[in-house]
């Protein structure tokens, strides 16, 4: 009877062992995936070039902006990778570029809380492994709050702080820079080229914006090239980095063509110290949004403030993490996301990762800036 016992609980051991090590498996590479050559567009606004010439005059005018001062493109330069070298962006009342973009003075216009994401590859947002979505339902944005390029082209136009400043209300602005559009004869010919309608609307304006924004991607980074079966596009050391970001179980989040799952976690990072307020996020939980990892050595500095200027500060945070730290207060230990308990991040392995990580930079990407603009304002408005 003690041996039938004993043999029972060697088999419970057995099997828990068996399950340990099933769960504590490392992740494999099926977890990732190449880009697509290109991108895909919704049935009611295909990717014509009478619309994508459109939408690349009207994401550098700052006809746009409440004070005629901000452009799209002035936030999201492509000398910068679409994006810009500042924590937090600085939109209406500012000048100059990247870490020289200041405000003028007298100012009453405050920060952007949250850093400017890259464009590049944003046509490809909701592609995952598991369940893509169409680019109808695209997630946009550190707090999902929109889906698709159409919907969050006019988002900023609404924005005090990136594109609105005082002129007129959130609920004018778009109304407002729709007739400001419909006032230019240039504007009002190349919308009926590119909508066959005449007269310019909010929507055909969104859908301009969105369909230029679709032909700024950066598909063909080494890593890309390697999942398509060119096995000599890695070195070994990035070879071993990419099996080292699977085991420290980077992808658990970072996953599928665009390193991305698409989710919000809670990873408890530190407020920025020029916001007044502390940012929880759109749930209160401190909760953002995945960001992609695709040109990430070009897009510094990270996270959704941009409190991590090097990738080894943010390398350095998750080995922080993995030990359950959380970098802010106001997000107890018990209030991270379950996941960070599978990360096994180790300083030991941080160069190789980010070596890794560099093969995902693909440099090869649209950066015409056009001569001018129909509205006569300054190219990409004050830099």
């Amino acid at each position: 009877m003690l041996t039938f016992g004993a043999s029972i609980i060697v088999s419970c051991q057995s099997q828990t062992e068996t399950t340990t090590r099933r769960k504590e498996a490392p992740d494999t590479i099926e977890l990732l995936a190449a880009l697509p050559q290109t991108a895909p567009a919704p049935a009611d606004n295909p990717t014509t070039p009478e619309r994508v010439e459109l939408g690349r005059l009207l994401f550098f005018d700052p006809v746009l902006s409440g004070q005629s001062d901000v452009a799209c493109a002035t936030c999201h330069h492509p000398d910068f990778g679409y994006a810009e070298f500042l924590p937090l962006s600085i939109g209406v009342n500012g000048e100059g570029t990247a870490t020289h973009r200041h405000f003028r003075e007298p100012n009453d216009i405050p920060l952007v809380k949250r850093n400017s994401q890259t464009i590049l590859n944003a046509a490809f947002n909701g592609l995952t492994n598991e369940t893509p979505v169409g680019p109808e339902q695209a997630p946009m944005f550190w707090d999902l709050r929109t889906s698709s390029l159409e919907k969050q082209a006019l988002e900023p136009i609404r924005a005090f702080e990136e594109m609105r400043g005082h002129p007129y209300t959130a609920e004018a602005a778009v109304d407002t820079v729709v007739a400001r559009l419909q006032g230019i004869a240039e504007y009002r010919r190349l919308f009926r080229r590119a909508f066959g309608e005449p007269t310019i609307t909010a929507t055909n304006l969104a859908k301009a914006l969105a369909a230029y924004e679709r032909t700024l991607i950066a598909p063909n980074s080494r890593f890309d090239q390697f999942m398509r079966g060119d096995h000599s596009a890695l070195s070994e050391a990035e070879q071993e980095g990419l099996q080292l970001f699977l085991k420290s179980g980077c992808a658990k989040c970072h996953n599928g063509p665009m390193f991305s799952d698409f989710k919000l976690h809670t990873m408890g990072v530190a407020d920025h110290p020029d916001l007044p307020q502390s940012d929880a996020g759109p749930d209160n939980r401190y909760a953002f949004r995945t960001p992609t990892l695709r040109n990430l050595s070009r897009t510094a500095p990270y996270m959704h403030n941009g409190t991590l200027r090097t990738l080894e500060e943010v390398m350095t945070f998750y080995e922080d993490l993995a030990g359950g730290t959380s970098a802010n207060p106001h997000v107890g230990k018990d209030q991270l996301d379950p996941l960070t308990k599978k990360l096994k991040v180790e300083f030991r392995d941080i160069r190789t990762i980010i070596e890794f990580l560099n093969t995902l930079n693909d440099d090869n990407f649209d950066r015409t800036i056009p001569a001018r603009v129909p509205s006569g304002l300054p190219v990409g408005g004050r830099l």
